[in-house]
């Protein structure tokens, strides 16, 4: 099994954020990502959730390589998982995703876990065999997304 760290993402260095969302491959899947990205707003807006929750986004790190970032931001009376990868890191997801999920299984604030997935994102059977279940689709930040829930309380 992959193992990797979950760290904060204030220590990334700006430069590896933009070039990470800057990037064609990342940002097919980003449809609230708009234009050019502001990795200032974007920081102060992942620390605010930090402070307000508890809990948000980590850098996700591989020994010292950068392997992108994402976690767990409340959303209403849910958690939203939330994982953007470098390209370099496609195909690590599922791995990152099952490392994130037993860190929720042992957070008492953590009952049910949503995953939005961008309409781009076309295979669901990891989340299938992960247990989570579609709920259809809903409207954020004014796109649509593919709404799933897993119970991370069994």
């Amino acid at each position: 099994m992959q193992y990797f760290e979950f760290g904060d993402l204030q220590a990334v260095p700006r430069e590896v954020l933009v070039a990470q969302m800057a990037d064609a491959r990342v940002a097919e899947h980003l449809p609230l990502l708009d234009g050019v990205f502001d990795v200032e707003g974007f920081l102060k807006a992942k620390a605010q959730r930090w402070a307000q929750d508890g809990l948000g986004h980590w850098a996700i790190w591989q020994g010292d390589v950068f392997r992108g970032w994402g976690g767990f931001e409340k959303e209403g009376d849910v958690w939203d998982f939330g994982l953007v990868l470098v390209p370099a890191a496609f195909g690590q997801g599922l791995a990152i995703t099952r490392q994130a999920l037993e860190f929720a299984r042992g957070d008492a604030r953590i009952e049910t876990v949503q995953f939005l997935l961008a309409p781009t994102r076309r295979s669901v059977k990891a989340l299938a065999r992960m247990g989570a279940k579609e709920e259809g689709e809903v409207r954020y930040g004014g796109q649509t997304f593919r709404r799933f829930l897993l119970d991370v309380t069994s």
